[in-house]
């Protein structure tokens, strides 16, 4: 037996913390970065309480596979409080919602060192087809959740609806747009980022806060751990997750807002900023169904990838967070940025820019989607300053990136662009246009925003300034400044937004209505209110 080994094989038996503190001196540090879970591996754990307190989920959706996870967590707002030891984890997942019919089953292993996390890629799945699935861990018995399958690849798809949603902020209201998502029954759903909010909890000085952030404003991995779990336990999210496999991206407040690369909010050296992300990106990894193609490296982590339904749609899901350069002019607002305009600025880093053009010419589905976090279309708002002022943290700030991504959209004749963004709290249908200053370019696709699930709190029917808006931007169709998402529905001859909105949030349990609806037939760019 190593020394490391002996060490903790004495630590289990009872050593005191005085005692185990300088027998890891004397052996070096080498004995105290093992993992103490790798001398222990349980098969049927007895918890003290229920273990699956964060739900169950699924994501990733391919034609013969998909993601299952589930987090075990007695204690989901105190690091969990599972015991330093490998558990044993059985799942399966069946073709009816009693198990009459399971289809494949395993066992895997929640590991301490991902936070009890569990991430099983089922394969053997017939395309287009739901399932339903459930864990197990020692006698307990997770909820069931609801999945499906993309169709395959090259067949022919009558239909696909799905959701877009995003920014959720626990204090800002109820997370009742994530009920309502539940209970569409999408074929799948799409988040575009700020699943959590990082900042400290309002301690009662805000009393327009429905409900507390647990702590201060979040750096480490428990931090990170226990502000994901307290969102998690949120009966109408763990809903949404149960109802439909989740496609995920990240923005900034998953680690820190309005972050760019390397580069935080309060300008701390990258080397210290980094640290913050790795931890944030480890925690966010452990929090999603993602497939181990995403597995963090530190503060690095893949999260750009391309899925396709059939002939009906081909995605490529971006991130503009991790390889972006950092804002031009400041962070907020701006009038005549010319570095905003540099050809060196990007906002999908070099690798992942080379890799979405290098797909773009074989996407041959009806519907060629751009999943992503911050809107691309161009908007000013001449109401505030008659110069014009552009957000720095949008694609407006990286307006060569934005124009070579519109060339090569157009370059390569990619059918029928659609990007699908989010971030601002609002609803926005835009046409997509390759010269906003020359309201009659050519349109080249069409951008649906979703509003927030409650971030902003209750909102408004429309932005306070949304009138000017509207006049100086014609490419923009539809807006409301209400919370919701979006129902989208593609045929191979149209895609149709529905854009779900809710009066308030800061009231449980109300009901979602359409406040509009924009459709974009196939061949024909630009998008027509219905």
């Amino acid at each position: 037996m190593s020394d490391a080994l002996r060490f903790y094989d004495r630590a289990l038996s009872g050593m005191s913390r005085r005692q185990l503190l300088n027998a890891a001196w004397k052996l070096g540090v080498a004995a105290i970065v093992q993992p103490l879970a790798s001398t222990r591996l349980l098969s049927q754990p007895v918890f003290s309480k229920y273990p699956f307190t964060l739900g169950v989920a699924s994501g990733d959706p391919w034609p013969d596979s998909v993601v299952l996870w589930t987090r075990l967590a007695p204690e989901p707002l105190d690091g969990g409080d599972m015991p330093a030891a490998r558990i044993e984890v059985g799942w399966e997942i069946a073709r009816d919602n009693a198990f009459r019919t399971i289809d494949r089953k395993g066992v895997t292993v929640a590991r301490p060192e991902l936070g009890h996390s569990v991430h099983v890629e089922v394969d053997g799945l017939e395309p287009d087809r739901e399932y339903w699935y459930r864990f197990r861990a020692g006698s307990e018995i997770s909820h069931v959740g609801r999945t499906k399958t993309a169709p395959a690849p090259g067949g022919a798809v009558d239909r696909l609806r799905f959701g877009v949603c995003g920014c959720s902020h626990y204090e800002a209201g109820f997370f009742t747009a994530y009920r309502r998502i539940a209970e569409e029954g999408f074929d799948f759903v799409l988040h575009t980022g700020d699943y959590i909010y990082e900042d400290r909890g309002d301690g009662g000085r805000n009393p327009a806060v429905v409900r507390q952030h647990q702590g201060q404003e979040i750096f480490t991995l428990v931090d990170y751990r226990n502000r994901y779990a307290q969102y998690k336990t949120d009966r109408d999210l763990m809903a949404a997750h149960a109802s439909a496999p989740f496609i995920v991206t990240w923005d900034d407040h998953e680690v820190d807002n309005d972050y760019a690369s390397d580069i935080d909010e309060h300008d701390s050296p990258p080397e210290v900023f980094l640290l913050r992300r790795a931890a944030a990106y480890q925690a966010y990894y452990e929090t999603m169904p993602l497939r181990r193609s995403a597995f963090p490296s530190g503060p690095h982590m893949r999260l750009y990838r391309r899925l396709r339904f059939g002939t009906l749609i081909d995605m490529s899901v971006l991130d503009t967070r991790q390889y972006r350069s950092d804002h031009a002019c400041g962070r907020l607002l701006a009038s005549d940025c010319a570095a905003a305009s540099l050809p060196s600025r990007t906002m999908l880093g070099t690798e992942q820019e080379r890799w979405l053009f290098a797909q773009l010419p074989s996407a041959r589905a009806t519907w060629t989607v751009l999943a992503q976090q911050v809107p691309s279309f161009a908007r000013d708002t001449v109401a505030v300053n008659p110069q014009g002022r552009f957000s720095m943290d949008k694609w407006d700030g990286y307006t060569a990136s934005r124009d070579r991504l519109y060339a090569r959209l157009k370059e390569t004749n990619a059918p029928n662009p659609i990007v699908l963004s989010g971030d601002v709290h609002v609803h926005y249908g835009a046409d997509l246009k390759l010269d906003y200053r020359e309201p009659r370019s050519q349109t080249i696709g069409v951008e649906f925003t979703n509003t927030s699930i409650s971030s902003g709190s209750d909102g408004a029917e429309v932005s306070a300034a949304w009138e000017q808006i509207r006049r100086d931007n014609p490419h923009i169709k539809y807006h409301s400044a209400r919370r919701g998402y979006v129902a989208c529905t593609a045929t191979p001859a149209s895609m149709r937004a529905d854009f779900r909105v809710l009066d308030k949030v800061t009231i449980r349990d109300l009901p979602v209505k359409t406040g509009g609806s924009l459709v974009v037939e196939a061949g024909r760019p630009g998008s027509v209110a219905d």
